[in-house]
C-alpha cells in the first residue's frame, strides 16, 4: 500500500486497481474504497467509512486540537488503514481540511499520524477543497453544458463553487460551517424568531462576498443549476424525502424546492436536541447541527436566488480519486471525462454483471435504429428516452449475472434499479430499469413492481412506447454471431415492416421466428400490423 496516492507497482489485475481515500473533517472522518477500472476509465465505490471524532471541538483557549479528538482521530485513521490493506489497495491519498488547518497543532497531528500509522496526509486550503469537490460533483452530474453552483457546508467551513463542464469559474470557501455555528453560537436548544434572524445574518455576512463573485461571473441570462453535497444536504433531503412521501431508492438527484426547506426550518429551529434526536432519518450526531447547517443552506438558497436544489452523493472524496485519475493519465481530460458520465456508468455496471458488451451493442444499435424510426409517433417524454433506450439496451441482460434460464429480466430489473447510475435522475432511472425488466416475457400489469414504481402516466407512457422497441432489438439476437447485416423500418398508419438483410451466405429464419414468437406482446403496444420481409444480401465490391 502506498501513501499518499503512489501507485504501488504491478497491480494484480490490468484493468483494476483500487484506491482509498481518506477526508479527515471537522465533524468526522471518512474513507472511500474504489475500484478504479482502467479500460473503462471508471470507478464505483467497493466501501464507505465514516467516524464521528469531532475534531472542531477545539480547546477553547488555545484553539489546538484536544487529546480527546486526536485520539479519536488516529484510532478511526488506524482502522482505515488495516481495512484499506486488507483490501489491497494500491494508493491511500488522504487530505485534511478546515479543523486541521486552523488548529495550532494541526501539522503536528499530520506529523504524528504518519510517524505512528505510516500514512502521509495532505493539508489543503480551502481553494484545493472547492476544486476536489467540484471534481467529484462532476463525476457524478451532467452538467449538460449549463452553469451549476455547487454547496459544500461542512462542519468548519462552506464551499461555494460555481462551474461548467469545462471547468471551475469561482472557488470560494468560507469559514461558516455546520460544527462551528453551533459551537461559536451555543445553538443547541428552540431558536426564538429573533434568535433564528440574528443567525441567519451573520450567515449572509459570511456568504456574501462569495455569492457576489458568483454573481459577477455569470453571463447575462445564465440560471445556474444548485447542486449540494455532504452531509447537512444529504440530511436535509432525507428529512424532506421523508415529510413528501419520496420512495427513492438513493438521494443522488432529487431535487427539492426553496420553500420545501424553508418549511422543515422553520420545525426543526422550534425543537429541542431530544426532539430531534427522535426525527426518523437524522442520526444522533447530525441532529445536534442540523439547525445550523440547515440555516447555511436555506440563506445560500435565499442569498443566491435559486429555487430549488439537487442532492449529489459525491464532493471531496471521489474529488480525489477523479484527481488521482487524473495525475496518472486514466483521464484525459475532465470535459471529456464529464461529458460522458452517463454513457460510462451504463458501461461500468454492464462490465461489472459481466454483460456480453459486443451483444449488447448490437441490441442498442438496433434499437436506437427503431426508435429513430418510430420518434414522430412518440409522446414528449419518450421522445427524450433515446439515451435511456441505449442504456435498457445495454444492460438488458445483466439478470443473468444471477441465472440465465426462466426470469432473468426479472433480476435485470432488480440489478439496474439498486445499482447506482450516475447522471440519471431518479425518474429516469426507474424509465430505465423498467424498460430493462419488459424487454422479454410479459407487458407491463398493474401489479408489477416495475410498473408500480414509476411515478407518474407520462413515465408508463413512455415504457409503454419503448419497451415494444428493445422487445424487437432483443429478438433479433439470437445467436452469439450475428446474421443480420443491415435492419430498416417502414411505417404506416398499420404496419410496421422491419426489413432483414442477411450476410451473404446466412439466413434470418431463426430471427423471424423469434420476431414472431413475442408478436402478440408487441402489435397491442405497437399499435401496428408487424411483418417482417427479408431482402437479398448485400453484395460487396470484392465479391462481384
Amino acid at each position: 500500500m502506498a501513501s499518499n496516492g503512489t501507485l504501488k507497482a504491478a497491480p494484480p489485475a490490468p484493468q483494476e486497481v483500487r484506491v482509498a481515500a481518506i477526508d479527515i473533517g471537522t465533524n468526522s472522518i471518512h474513507m472511500v474504497l474504489a475500484v478504479v477500472n482502467q479500460q473503462l476509465r471508471s470507478f464505483s465505490l467497493l466501501i464507505t467509512e465514516k467516524t464521528s471524532v469531532r475534531l472542531g471541538e477545539r480547546d477553547p483557549e488555545t484553539g489546538n486540537l484536544t487529546a480527546e479528538a486526536l485520539e479519536r482521530a488516529v484510532l478511526a485513521l488506524n482502522h482505515y488503514r488495516q481495512l484499506a490493506e486488507s483490501h489491497g489497495v494500491h494508493a491511500v491519498i488522504a487530505v485534511a481540511t478546515s479543523a486541521v488547518r486552523e488548529a495550532g497543532n494541526g501539522r503536528d497531528f499530520l506529523a504524528m499520524v504518519e510517524r505512528k500509522l505510516g500514512l502521509q496526509v495532505d493539508l489543503v486550503d480551502g481553494r484545493e477543497e472547492a476544486r476536489l469537490i467540484y471534481l467529484g460533483v462532476l463525476s457524478a452530474m451532467d452538467f449538460a453544458g449549463a452553469p451549476h453552483l455547487i454547496l459544500d457546508i461542512g462542519g468548519g467551513s462552506t464551499e461555494l463553487i460555481l462551474a461548467d463542464h469545462h471547468d471551475t469559474r469561482s472557488l470560494s470557501s468560507l469559514r461558516v460551517g455546520a460544527v462551528r455555528l453551533a459551537q461559536d453560537f451555543g445553538v443547541h436548544g428552540p431558536s426564538t424568531a429573533e434568535r433564528v434572524q440574528f443567525l441567519k445574518t451573520f450567515i449572509q455576512g459570511m456568504l456574501e462576498p462569495a455569492v457576489v463573485k458568483v454573481q459577477q461571473r455569470l453571463a447575462v441570462g445564465e440560471s445556474p443549476v444548485l447542486v449540494c453535497t455532504s452531509g447537512t444536504a444529504m440530511a436535509v433531503g432525507r428529512l424532506l424525502a421523508l415529510r413528501l412521501g419520496t420512495t427513492a431508492q438513493n438521494l443522488n438527484g432529487l431535487r427539492f424546492g426553496r420553500g420545501h426547506v424553508q418549511e422543515l426550518m422553520k420545525e426543526l429551529v422550534n425543537l429541542d436536541a431530544g426532539q430531534r434526536r427522535q426525527l426518523p432519518g437524522l442520526s444522533e450526531r447530525r441532529a445536534d447541527i442540523i439547525v445550523t447547517g440547515g440555516l447555511i443552506l436555506e440563506t445560500a438558497m435565499e442569498l443566491l436566488n435559486v429555487q430549488e436544489m439537487v442532492l449529489c452523493k459525491r464532493a471531496l472524496r471521489e474529488g480525489l480519486i477523479v484527481n488521482w485519475m487524473l495525475r496518472h493519465n486514466l483521464i484525459v481530460d475532465r470535459f471529456s471525462y464529464q461529458s460522458d458520465v452517463r454513457r460510462r456508468t451504463i458501461l461500468h455496471q454492464a462490465h461489472k454483471y459481466g454483460v456480453d458488451r459486443e451483444r449488447a451493442e448490437r441490441v442498442a444499435r438496433h434499437a436506437l435504429i427503431l426508435f429513430d424510426a418510430c420518434r414522430p409517433d412518440l409522446d414528449p417524454v419518450a421522445t427524450e428516452a433515446r439515451e435511456l433506450l441505449w442504456g435498457a439496451a445495454m444492460l438488458h441482460a445483466c439478470g443473468r449475472h444471477i441465472s440465465s434460464v426462466g426470469g432473468y429480466h426479472k433480476h435485470s430489473w432488480y440489478l439496474v434499479r439498486h445499482c447506482t447510475l450516475l447522471g440519471y435522475s431518479e425518474a429516469e432511472h426507474l424509465i430505465l430499469a423498467a424498460l430493462v425488466r419488459y424487454h422479454r416475457r410479459s407487458p407491463p400489469k398493474k401489479r408489477h413492481e416495475a410498473w408500480l414504481s414509476l411515478q407518474d402516466a407520462s413515465q408508463q407512457r413512455c415504457v409503454q412506447q419503448l419497451s415494444p422497441l428493445l422487445r424487437i432489438a432483443v429478438a433479433l439476437d439470437c445467436r452469439p454471431q450475428t446474421v443480420v447485416e443491415r435492419l430498416d423500418v417502414v411505417l404506416t398508419a398499420k404496419t410496421m415492416t422491419i426489413q432483414l438483410t442477411p450476410f451473404p451466405g446466412t439466413n434470418v429464419s431463426l430471427e423471424c421466428w423469434s420476431l414472431d414468437n413475442c408478436r402478440a406482446e408487441i402489435e397491442p403496444t405497437l399499435g401496428r400490423t408487424l411483418r417482417v420481409d427479408v431482402l437479398k444480401a448485400l453484395v460487396t465490391a470484392a465479391s462481384g
